[in-house]
């Protein structure tokens, strides 16, 4: 065993059980089904789960006040009605029920939602977004947590668990883990100095470097027979601990795992608000559900990017900002104003979102050289596609990824509105019709930072997870 594991679990002995924790209530999960198709959805219950820590979320901040997620969760109690904890969120099946496919099958997927664990009977009630922008109930759960039928977790994983930053009580700190998949028993300690690569990049990065002490980095990665994970498409097949794979809704770079129940129960021996998922792997590729987790590929040339982006997306509920990439999404029937903090509709000028952050006298919509952008990066892509489906080397892509980046900077470069927020039209994968807040974007491009409207709506969530009483 490493000296860095057994420094962890001889703090985690005594951090867990001494007085800052001594009444935390206990970790409660709830797995359940969700499935259906475009038209309906319905859901029933996989079981009830004791997590063998002990809840180290804020107990500040039970009621979700930022709603960034598709869906929200309650504790209701049954008797009053009041709500003791919710949460928003979004997944899996929330984004799958908006591709081609689900409008001609229907299909299942494994989710979670976790929050402290209840003295007597409640109801779990979920809630779902509608177009304008409140929550309609579609399910509700009586749940007795005292029920002989509650699963009892154990931390299996704990003697693999290592403090990357440790900077107190995770109680009043927000919890990242991040999780290796397709690292072999060898490969450990090269998934270790990765996680510690990037969590310095992620916090050399505003605003989580202004921040970086509101946050402890724990990283987790069970052994693999064999190195990597899938890809599909490349008839490459590996089966990992954590289940991830590249080709998630047959988009060549969007990287999930779909194996839920198992990465909560591999998670839960170790303190989490938040999960990013390196993948032992090379090629480009990542994704970012709002509070489910984010993948990166590990070795990439553009890991610190994949890692920070993908991480927008589940931490802050970010949009993306670009629109030429291929998307697997079917376009909205009705333009409706989006529920992300970063892209707008803009649907009333006079109402803009980021109002209190535009720069004056900005006009809206606000120029942009749009279409040289547009026609550089439509060839780009279908160059991208071709190079794929050449299977050419990891090395020529990335070179694409690079010229394109060039490109990119020096156009904007001359913009006349390069340093304004205003409401740049081309964003949340359409290129009319939604508009984001800065001509560029961590959000939007393979730069190094985000924009003001993002930073901010990252400032928001830190905030929810780690102050003190309102």
């Amino acid at each position: 065993m490493s000296i860095e594991r057994t420094v962890f679990l001889v703090l985690a002995s005594l951090s867990l059980t001494g007085p800052v924790l001594a009444q935390a209530p206990a970790t409660m999960r709830v797995d359940f089904y969700h499935s259906g198709n475009h038209d309906e959805e319905m859901f029933s219950l996989d079981r009830v789960v004791l997590e063998p820590l002990s809840w180290t979320g804020n107990m500040h901040h039970p009621i979700d006040e930022t709603l960034r997620g598709k869906y929200l969760f309650e504790i209701v109690d049954p008797d009053s009605g009041a709500v003791a904890w919710s949460r928003s969120f979004s997944s899996i099946y929330g984004e799958w029920e908006t591709t081609r496919e689900a409008r001609h099958m229907n299909r299942t997927y494994h989710e979670s939602v976790r929050f402290p664990a209840q003295a007597d009977e409640f109801e779990l009630v979920l809630k779902k977004r509608n177009a304008q922008n409140g929550f309609d109930e579609i399910w509700r759960l009586p749940i007795d947590p005292n029920d002989y039928m509650v699963h009892r977790e154990s931390a299996a994983y704990a003697d693999r668990v290592v403090a990357i930053l440790d900077n107190g009580d995770p109680a009043t700190k927000v919890d990242l883990l991040i999780l290796g998949d397709g690292y072999t028993q060898d490969e450990h300690d090269e998934f270790i100095a990765r996680a510690k690569e990037l969590t310095d990049i992620l916090f050399a990065t505003s605003p989580f470097r202004e921040r970086k002490d509101d946050f402890n980095v724990w990283a987790l990665a069970p052994a693999s027979a064999e190195s990597g994970v899938s890809r599909p498409s490349t008839h490459t097949y590996r089966d990992t601990p954590l289940g991830t794979t590249y080709d998630a809704f047959r988009a060549v770079r969007y990287v999930l795992t779909f194996d839920n129940r198992n990465m909560r129960r591999i998670a839960s021996s170790t303190p989490y608000d938040f999960i990013e998922i390196l993948t032992n792997t090379e090629v480009y590729g990542g994704g970012g559900i709002y509070g489910l987790f984010s993948t990166a590929a590990a070795d990439s040339e553009w890991a610190p990017y994949l890692f920070v982006h993908e991480f927008g997306h589940h931490f802050a509920g970010l949009a993306d900002e670009y629109y030429t990439s291929a998307a697997v999404y079917e376009p909205p029937d009705t333009i409706v104003e989006p529920y992300e903090p970063n892209v707008t509709a803009l649907l009333d000028p006079a109402e803009l979102k980021w109002k209190h952050l535009a720069t004056p006298s900005t006009p809206l919509p606000t120029p942009w050289p749009k279409q040289a952008f547009e026609e550089h990066s439509i060839a780009v892509q279908e160059r991208r596609a071709e190079m794929r489906a050449a299977n050419v080397s990891e090395d020529e892509m990335n070179a694409l990824f690079r010229y394109t980046k060039e490109f990119t900077e020096d156009l904007f470069s001359r913009s006349e509105f390069r340093d304004a927020v205003g409401a740049f039209e081309g964003a949340n994968y359409e290129a009319k019709g939604y508009y984001r807040s800065e001509q560029n974007c961590l959000m939007f491009t393979r730069t190094e930072s985000f924009c003001r409207v993002c930073s901010a709506a990252i400032e928001e969530i830190i905030d929810e997870y780690s102050k003190g009483p309102p």
